[in-house]
């Protein structure tokens, strides 16, 4: 189970949410606007993992960073690349030990790096 809740700094929601639901495959648990035109806070859930979307300027920057572990980095790799929307910086590699790592970046620069802890066979 997540104990924390991470959030990303967005500047224009609308394309955010485009990467994340129709990139990514997130889902939007809930949206929140004080008034129409105001920011967005949102809340986006994928296989159980959930984040913050803000378009409020003073939650955080843009340009933040996010390890998501998943069962399997080479099918969720499979899966994006054939959206040609998403920013795949980096294919799944093994460039730090014990872990199988891709990185994914957002429209505003935040960094998700989908990750798989791989099995120590000594």
């Amino acid at each position: 189970m997540q104990r924390v809740i991470p959030a990303f700094r967005t500047t224009d929601y609308t394309r955010s949410k485009a990467f994340y639901v129709e990139g990514l495959g997130f889902k939007i648990d809930w949206e929140h606007q004080f008034e129409p035109h105001f920011p967005v806070f949102a809340q986006i859930t994928k296989d159980e993992m959930t984040i913050y979307l803000t378009e409020h300027t003073g939650d955080c920057q843009v340009g933040g960073l996010i390890h998501f572990f998943v069962p399997n980095v080479d099918s969720w790799y499979s899966e994006l690349k054939l959206n040609k929307e998403t920013s795949i910086i980096e294919p799944p590699n093994e460039d730090l030990e014990g872990l199988r790592m891709m990185k994914v970046v957002d429209p505003d620069g935040n960094q998700l790096r989908i990750c798989t802890r791989l099995i120590n066979s000594d």
